[in-house]
């Protein structure tokens, strides 16, 4: 990210000149105007007047009479808190040395930038992403990315890391999403008493694009104390969520988790009551949870530190009771992509659908809605009679001649040997290069790995994460169709069918997986 200033003179453009030009100037004395002049005026005045008129009512929007509050201050009033989530255990081994929002995603960017870059995007810029494992990466990350580019002169911006930590008054770690906020509510407040209103919990392992805005609008348009993003889905995903159903005006007044048989279809609702069209809400008769919530600051301190004092999630106690209590709580309606990447193979599926063309389910070219993420000023990547088809490239990258790229995700600094076949794989990449020397010298010794992907070498179906080094005419392809398999003392895993090739590993020369 790039921050632009502007600067304005404080001379008018007229006065630009000597003094001299400016006192032999003429002095004209105006005449006083006559009367078809000042009736031309007054209808000037009156047209002018009505166009005003017509501009402050379409911007107002009156609903009811009364005007829609619009989130012009949202920068002010919205303090976005990212979930970092537990210890990441579904997307082990990828979170064995980094938090879950530290993961790399998409070649250049790690999960963390996308509801980071939702909310500059939106015009939150006062974030706080709370977690309680492997923090260094992360924390790292975020301030080299973010911090001298977050908010302005009149708006104080930050992105920040807020780990779990222990006090003279708290003992115990993050025992779950709501606990994690509890714990931080004492510097919450400091934010609600610089005139922020409302928190917006976001998780860091989803992948979508959302305009939050739209979602503060609605919320402070229902009056509601909660509003929770809402995603149409049909019978066969409604099963893995927690489900809602509402009322004609979109208000929360059941919940049911994970629910199966009688129990899920009893959760259909109309979804053209939330804004979707008759032929997509028969498709998708169901709304689940999308773990994204706006909450009024003095609702959440209620129920944090009055109500619910030992109950530690958002999704199943916090929410629910909030609605058991007569509070309003409101769904919104979202109608764009939006994945839980929470386990390997759905992060896997994610990460490769990005390289579907024509039109990918997420796309990082979006020029409005652009995904931020830090600046590491690497060379374009260098492709040596090279084949390389429906794949992304990230920066730094040099691909062989005679090797093949199909259907993958090659990452940052990526160095593949020649003839080699890289099929439906995500290569995560390096976190800096080997030089010239070190290249040499590994060249010169029997068992070195120079970091990257060997020459010869096939791999296909798997995730390699930084900094592997795999030797030459190596077959990582799960040649036995293997669904889970623990050889973390052989470099790798295997996890919903998925090879995943643990970070700083190294796999000998002529090895088959």
């Amino acid at each position: 990210m790039q921050c632009a200033y502007l600067t304005h003179s404080t001379t008018p453009a007229g006065l630009a000149g000597s003094k001299a030009s400016v006192a032999t100037r003429p002095v004209t004395r105006s005449r006083a105007p006559t009367a078809p002049a000042r009736q031309s005026r007054r209808a000037l005045q009156t047209r002018a007047t009505a166009q005003l008129d017509r501009d402050v009512a379409s911007i107002l929007n009156l609903t009811n009479g009364a005007p829609d509050p619009r989130p012009a201050d949202i920068s002010r009033t919205v303090l976005g808190i990212i979930l970092g989530g537990g210890a990441g255990s579904r997307l082990y081994p990828l979170t064995k040395q980094r938090a879950k929002p530290a993961v790399p995603l998409g070649a250049n960017y790690r999960l963390i930038d996308i509801p980071v870059s939702n909310c500059i995007n939106s015009g939150v810029n006062k974030i706080y992403c709370l977690t309680q494992f492997n923090s260094a990466s992360l924390n790292r990350h975020l301030s080299q990315a973010y911090n001298s580019n977050v908010g302005g002169y009149n708006s104080r911006g930050f992105v920040e890391v807020l780990a779990a930590s222990q006090t003279t008054t708290q003992k115990n770690w993050f025992q779950g999403t709501a606990d994690a906020v509890r714990q931080y509510l004492w510097l919450f407040e400091e934010a609600t008493r610089g005139g922020v209103e409302d928190y917006l919990i976001l998780s860091g392992d989803h992948l979508y694009r959302m305009d939050y805005s739209e979602f503060v609008a609605a919320h402070r348009r229902a009056g509601a104390e909660i509003t929770v993003a809402a995603l149409p889905c049909i019978e066969k995903e409604a099963e893995a969520f927690g489900l809602m159903k509402i009322d004609d005006s979109g208000r929360i007044l059941e919940f049911a988790e994970k629910p199966k048989g009688d129990a899920l279809r009893a959760m259909q609702v109309d979804t053209t009551l939330l804004g979707l069209d008759a032929e997509t809400a028969a498709r998708k008769p169901y709304i689940a949870s999308m773990g994204i919530y706006l909450c009024k600051a003095s609702a959440m301190h209620h129920l944090l530190t009055e109500r619910f004092t030992t109950q530690n999630d958002f999704g199943s106690d916090i929410i629910p009771g909030a609605k058991d209590l007569g509070m309003h709580v409101q769904a919104h309606l979202f109608k764009g992509y939006w994945e839980d990447i929470g386990t390997i193979r759905a992060f896997y599926e994610s990460n490769l659908g990005l390289t579907d063309s024509p039109n990918p389910n997420f796309s990082f070219y979006d020029k409005d809605a652009p995904i931020y993420t830090m600046s590491r000023f690497l060379p374009p990547c260098k492709v040596l009679s090279a084949e390389v088809e429906m794949s992304i490239l990230g920066d730094g990258c040099t691909v062989n001649q005679g090797s093949r790229i199909v259907h993958s995700v090659i990452g940052l600094r990526s160095r593949i040997g020649q003839d080699c076949l890289i099929e439906d794989t995500m290569l995560m990449g390096a976190d800096y290069y080997e030089q010239g020397a070190e290249l040499d010298e590994c060249a010169r010794l029997d068992k070195c790995v120079p970091i990257g992907v060997g020459s010869g070498s096939h791999i296909k179906g798997a995730i390699v994460d930084k900094n592997a080094r795999i030797g030459r005419f190596c077959k990582i392809i799960n040649v036995d169709g293997v669904e889970e398999a623990n050889m973390e003392q052989q470099g790798y895993v295997i996890r919903d069918g998925v090879v995943v090739i643990i970070k700083d590993t190294t796999i000998d020369d002529g090895t088959i997986i």
